[in-house]
C-alpha cells in the first residue's frame, strides 16, 4: 500500500499523506467496555463522517477545521487501496492537538448525574438541589478531563486544564466549545433531537486554535428524542445503547474476548446510527459518498 498507516484505534485508522496532512478512515468497528467487539456496524463509519463533515461545515464561521475534503475523487494516489474509504475517509490537515477532552454538558446525565447524586455537584461546582436524571442544566457546563492512552479518562477541574495548556488557550477552548454547543443544541433541537453533551477534540493549525477529530456524532455525543425527554428517567439514547444493554444483560465479564453480539442487536444499533444523522442533519445516508 502506498499510504503508510500511522494508527489504528477502537474505531479510527489515521495514514500520513505527507508532512501536512492526513487520511483518516472511520471504520464500522465497535467498542464498549473499552474492548473492540467482533462484529461491526452497518453503516456507522458513514454515519459519523457524514454528520462530522455536516457540522464542521454548520460551526465554519465559529471557528476553522483540520477537514480539507472528505470526497473520494480529492483523495490521495493509493487511498483506493484502503478497504471502505469511500464515505468513510477524511483528508485532514495535522494538527498541534490539545492533551484535554473538551467535554461540553447541557443535561444532568451519565457521570454528572453520578456524581451530583453522590455530592450535589457537577465537576466540583455545586448546583441548585432537588435535580432530577436528565434535568436541564441552568447553563452549559464545560467539563475538561485528560486523554488517557490507556484505560479511562480522569475528570480535571478547569484550573488544571489551565497548567496543562495555559490560560488563554483554557479560556479559547471553553468559549469555542461551549458556543458550538449551543448552536448544535439548538439546530438538532429544531429537528426533534436533545444533544445531552458532548466532546470536542482541539488542535492549532497554523496557529489558530481549529475543532478536529470527529463532531457531534453518536460516539462523542448522547443524542435524545425530545418526545421521549423526561426528567427523572433515563431516556433512550441514538448510540450503542443496543450493544450496551445486551451486553449488560449477558453474563460476560468485560473482559476480553467479548461475546458475539445478535444480529438483531447489530442491526437495532444500526439503525439507531441512521437514524441519527438523518434526522439531525436532515440528510439520506444513501445520499452520502460510499
Amino acid at each position: 500500500m502506498s499510504l503508510s498507516r500511522i494508527y489504528s484505534g477502537k474505531v479510527r485508522e489515521i495514514y500520513a499523506v505527507d508532512d501536512d496532512r492526513l487520511l483518516m478512515v472511520t471504520t464500522d468497528r465497535i467498542s464498549a467496555f473499552d474492548v473492540i467487539l467482533a462484529e461491526p456496524i452497518p453503516h456507522k463509519g458513514r454515519v459519523l463522517t457524514a454528520m462530522t463533515v455536516h457540522w464542521l461545515d454548520a460551526l465554519s464561521d465559529l471557528a476553522p477545521s483540520h477537514l480539507v475534503s472528505a470526497d473520494p475523487s480529492q483523495f490521495p494516489e493509493g487511498a483506493d487501496e484502503i478497504e471502505g474509504v469511500a464515505g468513510r475517509g477524511m483528508l485532514v490537515r495535522r494538527a498541534q492537538m490539545l492533551p484535554i477532552e473538551c467535554i461540553v454538558r447541557g443535561y444532568l446525565a451519565g457521570s454528572g448525574w453520578k456524581e451530583y447524586r453522590s455530592s450535589g455537584t457537577l465537576h466540583g461546582t455545586a448546583l441548585p438541589a432537588g435535580m432530577r436524571q436528565a434535568d436541564r442544566l441552568p447553563e452549559a457546563v464545560f467539563t475538561p478531563s485528560t486523554k488517557a492512552t490507556e484505560g479511562h479518562d480522569l475528570n480535571i477541574s478547569f484550573d488544571d486544564a489551565v497548567e496543562m495548556v495555559g490560560k488563554e488557550t483554557a479560556f479559547a477552548a471553553r468559549d469555542l466549545c461551549v458556543e458550538a454547543y449551543r448552536r448544535a443544541h439548538d439546530a438538532a433541537e429544531a429537528q426533534g433531537i436533545i444533544v445531552a453533551d458532548t466532546k470536542f477534540e482541539l488542535g492549532f493549525i497554523d496557529g489558530r486554535l481549529s475543532i478536529c477529530d470527529e463532531v457531534l456524532t453518536p460516539d462523542s455525543s448522547r443524542f435524545w428524542p425530545s418526545d421521549e425527554w423526561e426528567p427523572g428517567t433515563n431516556p433512550p439514547s441514538y448510540d450503542k445503547q443496543p450493544v450496551r444493554d445486551w451486553l449488560e444483560s449477558s453474563s460476560w465479564d468485560k473482559t476480553p474476548p467479548p461475546p458475539r453480539l445478535p444480529a438483531e442487536v447489530v442491526q437495532a444499533t444500526s439503525e439507531r446510527y441512521v437514524t441519527a444523522y438523518e434526522r439531525i442533519c436532515g440528510r439520506r445516508l444513501s445520499d452520502w459518498y460510499g
